[in-house]
């Protein structure tokens, strides 16, 4: 999703670590800083590489991180 349209996030789907990077505007090093620090939650089943991410936790993560507003 690289047009620059703004992607709608479901609460119930599941992304990757790209696709959370684009919805939230990050870079995936900062998309991991955010997972590392504890910010977003992350589902990865034993042996599998790849890292889910759901839709309910990129939610969860902005509704408890405070928006510092720059003047």
């Amino acid at each position: 999703m690289s047009d620059g349209a703004k992607q709608t996030i479901n609460r119930n789907a599941v992304y990757s670590r790209q696709e959370a990077a684009e919805i939230l505007g990050v870079s995936l090093s900062t998309l991991k800083k955010l997972i590392d620090a504890g910010y977003l939650r992350v589902s990865r089943p034993a042996g599998v590489r790849r890292v889910f991410i759901q839709g309910s936790s990129i939610f969860e993560m902005l509704n408890e991180t405070a928006v510092e507003r720059q003047v």
